[in-house]
């Protein structure tokens, strides 16, 4: 397997809303975005899909070396190598990766948030970097100089990530972390900030037993509202110039969108299951939010 198809698989499977929203870029920039669909995975799993934290700590260790690694020029992983294959300037960018790095980590810090200013702290982390970086990549020329390995003009410019690429982001991880409640509590993560949930009347053995209410509801309607606001208010300062070269961050804006009213419309049962869209309105949603 190449490093393009692992960074497929791992990002973007068939029939995902990654892969819907990847299929709206140019055919030019997909490699380069599947890679850091696939790099953002890869560390989400680091972080979240282990049961001891040392471990955790042990495997985004080996990352931070490699993506030193990465900007000197000796990736080993197939991401990385994806990475250095298709961003044209690696060390530009090294920053950006490690602050997405750091981002994760605090998965490893902590599981509860005090307060909604404390949980930005990680959407911005995580969600507002990740999407800065997507929004580099994708506003990247695909000219001859860009294919013979060298920057163009536009490369350069596309250093300063769009203003508007971070409050999107952290919409679209807000959105998420709405979908994922009940999936993150069952591994001892609640996004959640603890004095929205005393304000609620809901507690974390509520949300870990699977535990429905009419605060429960209430509780998810508020962060459900929250989401989709911070959603609009993003995607309504994306410039009509843009939207077409950055047509997989609107894409995965309209799914996002989308997910929320479906959760809204199933009373807010996220406990138990994860509520997904069919890969036919996924489809829909991504070839019309172009």
């Amino acid at each position: 397997m190449n490093f393009n198809d692992y960074c497929q698989q791992k990002a973007a499977p068939p029939g995902s809303s990654t892969y819907y929203a990847l299929r709206q870029a140019p055919a030019a920039s997909q490699p380069r975005l599947t890679a850091l669909f696939a790099l953002r995975r890869e560390l989400e799993e680091t972080v979240k899909e282990v049961s001891d934290p040392a471990i955790g700590r042990t495997k985004l260790a080996w990352w931070q070396n490699e993506l030193g690694a990465l900007a000197s020029g000796s990736p080993t992983h197939p991401v990385s190598k994806a990475l250095a294959a298709s961003l044209p300037d690696v060390k530009a960018e090294y920053a950006a990766l490690q602050a997405l790095l750091t981002g994760f980590e605090m998965d490893l810090d902590q599981a509860r948030y005090l307060d909604y200013p404390n949980l930005r702290r990680y959407v911005h982390g995580v969600g507002g970097t990740f999407a800065s970086l997507v929004a580099r990549a994708a506003s990247v020329s695909t000219s001859a100089n860009q294919a013979a390995g060298k920057a163009t003009s536009s490369a350069t410019d596309g250093i300063q990530a769009p203003a508007w690429s971070s409050p999107l982001g952290e919409a679209l991880l807000l959105a998420q972390l709405v979908a994922e409640t009940g999936n993150d509590a069952r591994h001892g993560r609640i996004y959640i900030p603890i004095d929205e949930m005393q304000r609620f009347n809901v507690t974390a053995a509520d949300l870990i037993n699977r535990k429905y209410t009419d605060a429960f509801t209430e509780l998810m309607r508020f962060q459900t509202k929250r989401a989709r606001d911070a959603l609009q208010t993003a995607l309504a300062a994306v410039p009509g110039n843009e939207r077409r070269v950055q047509r997989t961050l609107v894409a995965d804006a309209a799914l996002a969108s989308a997910l929320l009213d479906e959760i809204e419309r199933d009373g807010y049962h996220v406990l138990h299951q994860r509520i997904a869209l069919t890969p036919i309105r996924k489809l829909w949603i991504a070839w019309r939010a172009r």
